[in-house]
């Protein structure tokens, strides 16, 4: 299981990487795609949306069932990765081959960067799960 240093974790099992400035990316744990299984389908709505500290922002679809996607930290979803969309790439198993690298969900730009220290670090997210 893989548990990078450099993202934060939610309880619900959502990283965030911090680019630049205000500019996040998003995507479920290494945990939580091996928990789901086979990805088949995810759905995310909500582009150019802003959105509230865990507020659902789309569903990720699995064999076993179907989950809820939370934002982390508040912010306006730029951009769901075509690469995992339906209508451009549609290869939703790059979240359970790559979770933390080009299976990324969404990109935001964060309204209150502040709400990253509620989050949990690469130590205290392992203990969750363990």
């Amino acid at each position: 299981m893989n548990f990078p240093d450099h993202l934060k974790y939610t309880e619900e099992h959502e990283w965030v990487r911090v680019e630049d400035g205000n500019i996040a990316y998003v995507g479920i744990t290494d945990f939580a795609q091996s928990e789901l299984d086979e990805l088949v389908y995810i759905e995310v709505d909500t582009v150019e949306e802003t959105l509230d500290k865990d507020e659902a922002f789309g569903t990720v679809e699995a064999v076993k069932t179907t989950s809820e996607l939370y934002m982390p930290v508040s912010g306006k979803i730029l951009e769901f990765n075509a690469k995992l969309d339906e209508s451009d790439g549609d290869d939703p198993t790059l979240v359970n081959q790559d979770p933390y690298g080009e299976g990324w969900i969404i990109k935001i730009e964060m309204t209150d960067p502040a709400e990253l220290e509620d989050l949990m670090d690469a130590a205290a997210y392992q203990q969750l799960v363990k």
